[in-house]
């Protein structure tokens, strides 16, 4: 039995890649530069490989310069492998073509990112990783933390037995910073994986002295193509040798993963086809539709390239009416977005070759994908090619989407925290969701919504955790419990709108229940009282000055959660605060500790709930809405149109009219 540990998909990717890595050239990209850090960590610390080494690791000077140390390194037999995303991946892509071209078995573990266009964006989807598809090298998805750390582990055994390149990657953000408790691998077992006998023969194929052979040779028209189709053997064998692997993983460990693997009736009539993260949420909603008379399946895509015909055909259920394929990219002006190509190609000739196939784009640039659009999309009839996810009412492609909402086990309880970036907030749910995760039998789950500034910008997190498995990569919309660590947030946002009936909500403040009042606007009374929310208060700013903590509160919020919800006892919360504290702050000395300790002392006796007045169901609304307004029309269109709403936290409601103006990217 593996054990089971707290972590994001960066760290499991990290932890999978270690034990097969001599060589890891690394440089930093959001949001994969946790993977090369805890590579430099774990080497400081002289931990050691599979093979018993410590992983030799070299910062370079740009994403280039590490593919190309990569490259080196294979060429002269020593295993290699590196991190990135987005343009940072394009960047990678000449390199990509040599390590294919030269039947090198590297592996890039990229967290996926998507690509600037008309706008940079540091947010997730799959459009770095689409840009590679021709280079040459295998390409596997993985949906979920445990799955980044399984299939992270197969790329590498593959890799060296298939001798090709593989990019694994995982959605950026959305797997590469959620936390989960997964099942670590334990290097005694990934070495009993390996094939020692093919990762001789790489040594032996290496550039050396001793070995009469030059690379990177030059060749005329007459004889390029022929070598070319020379490789072709190795493409025709990786999807055994990757199912092969995975054989050898799910005997070892009781998964049953596969190049494609199907959930759904076996009656179904309608499928989506999907890889990454989206697949959980796929698998879910399918579920529950499943069990109110409904016919649908999906069917995971895992190895992207080479995409093989003879397993996808065979995953797909026998009376299948429709087919719809989901890909988590735009490219613009082609005949139909990358996967669902492939899945044209592969159905053609086949015994599905009259089966309609429906394209959608979803989620790019992290756009949360929740159960109300994949119900959307199965029941969509009328649009061969569309949207889904926004409003668009100028092309008209977008499909409409319900308020149909996925209610998770009843034991699964659910957090949303708003924060701001550097007071602690996301440090301390981290550090929550360990505590919870590691010293109980609950499952976690935790995902944090960051501004692209991130240093003083909104973040929300959204934690949760139960007994129940938690298949939900996505935003929380209804808490059971909501904290707001900023007062003034509560005139920007509908905080306590998204808490279900007789749940609970804290605040972070220093007003007295007279001030509070005049405060709080009379819409987030009246919501708090007509749904019976108990309203707590804590006044996290003087603790910290009275401990010397001053802006850094994130250990007391952390003493108050715990207070309210009673996830813990008490006494139990406070020690395992107390030694997360220890474990945080001791590089910085006792004394820093020693505030912690006493925030934490404090917090726990200082949360107070607030009674609700009765009379506080009959408030009105107040008008929020004071901003200065430009006095040029132009810009005053954009502030009243674009920018307000994205202020308010509302620009997912946005049309795509509204951006008309603005198609080029800009502002004014």
């Amino acid at each position: 039995m593996r054990n089971k540990t707290t972590m994001d998909g960066n760290k499991a990717a990290a932890h999978a890649a270690y034990a097969f890595t001599e060589n890891a050239a690394i440089y930093p990209i959001t949001p994969s530069s946790a993977m090369a850090e805890y590579m430099e960590i774990w080497a400081s610390e002289d931990r050691k490989n599979i093979l018993g080494a410590t992983v030799q690791t070299v910062e370079m000077q740009s994403e280039s310069g590490a593919a190309g140390a990569v490259h080196g390194s294979l060429i002269a037999g020593t295993l290699a492998s590196t991190f990135t995303s987005s343009q940072g991946l394009l960047l990678m892509i000449p390199e990509i073509y040599r390590l294919a071209g030269e039947l090198l078995p590297g592996v890039i573990h990229v967290a996926a990112r998507t690509v600037a266009a008309h706008a940079l964006s540091i947010f997730g989807d799959h459009s770095d990783v689409y840009a590679c598809r021709q280079t040459g090298a295998a390409i596997l998805a993985s949906s979920s933390v445990q799955e980044t750390m399984d299939l992270g582990a197969a790329a590498h055994i593959a890799a060296i037995k298939g001798r090709l390149p593989f990019i694994h990657f995982f959605d950026g953000f959305r797997t590469s910073h959620e936390m989960q408790k997964i099942e670590v691998w334990d290097y005694d077992e990934l070495y009993k994986l390996y094939d020692m006998d093919t990762l001789m023969d790489f040594r032996k194929n290496s550039l050396n002295p001793m070995h009469s052979k030059i690379m990177g040779s030059a060749q005329n028209p007459d004889i390029f193509f022929q070598n070319r189709e020379a490789s072709n053997q190795y493409y025709d064998r990786l999807p055994s040798i990757m199912q092969d692997t995975m054989d050898k993983i799910n005997k070892t460990i009781g998964t049953d993963y596969h190049l494609f693997d199907y959930a759904g009736a076996y009656n179904a009539e309608h499928i989506i086809v999907a890889m990454g993260s989206v697949t959980d949420t796929i698998e879910e909603t399918v579920r529950f539709l499943n069990d109110h008379d409904g016919k649908y399946g999906l069917i995971k895509v895992r190895l992207y390239r080479p995409f093989s015909t003879k397993h996808f055909l065979k995953a797909i259920p026998a009376g299948v009416k429709r087919i719809t394929v989901l890909d988590r990219t735009k490219e613009p002006g082609s005949a139909g977005e990358p996967l669902y190509l492939d899945v044209i190609a592969a159905l053609k000739d086949s015994n599905f070759d009259n089966i309609p196939v429906f394209s959608g784009r979803y989620g790019l640039s992290s756009k949360d994908t929740t159960p109300a659009q994949i119900k959307a999309v199965l029941e969509n009839t009328s649009k061969r090619r569309f949207t889904v996810g926004i409003d668009d009412d100028v092309t008209h492609l977008s499909i409409p989407t319900s308020d149909f909402f996925l209610w998770l086990p009843n034991d699964i309880y659910e957090c949303k925290f708003w924060g701001l970036g550097g007071d602690g907030t996301v440090s301390a749910n981290k550090s929550t969701i360990n505590i919870i995760g590691n010293n109980t039998d609950l499952n976690v789950q935790a995902y944090f919504e960051y501004d692209s500034k991130k240093s003083r910008g909104l973040t929300i997190s959204h934690l949760r955790f139960g007994k129940s498995p938690i298949h939900a990569p996505y935003l929380i919309r209804q808490a059971d419990f909501s904290a707001c660590h900023n007062q003034t947030y509560m005139h920007k946002y509908p905080i306590v709108q998204e808490i279900k009936d007789g749940g609970c909500f804290l605040l972070s403040s220093g007003l007295n229940e007279d001030e509070l009042e005049s405060f709080l606007p009379g819409q987030v009374k009246r919501y708090i009282a007509r749904r019976n929310i108990r309203f707590f208060i804590i006044d996290a700013i003087s603790i910290g000055r009275e401990t010397g903590l001053n802006g850094k509160i994130s250990t007391i919020l952390q003493a108050a959660f715990f207070k309210v919800t009673g996830i813990l006892s008490e006494k139990t919360a406070v020690k395992l605060m107390k030694t997360a504290a220890e474990k945080a702050y001791g590089k910085k000395g006792d004394k820093i500790v020693k505030m912690n300790h006493l925030a934490i002392d404090i917090a726990i006796k200082s949360v107070r709930e607030i009674p609700v007045p009765e009379s506080w169901k009959k408030c009105v609304d107040d008008n929020l809405d004071h901003e200065l307004l430009p006095d040029r029309p132009e810009t005053l269109n954009y502030v009243q149109n674009v920018q307000k709403p994205i202020v308010k936290q509302q620009g997912d409601n946005l049309p795509v009219s509204a951006f008309l103006p603005y198609a080029d990217g800009s502002c004014p």
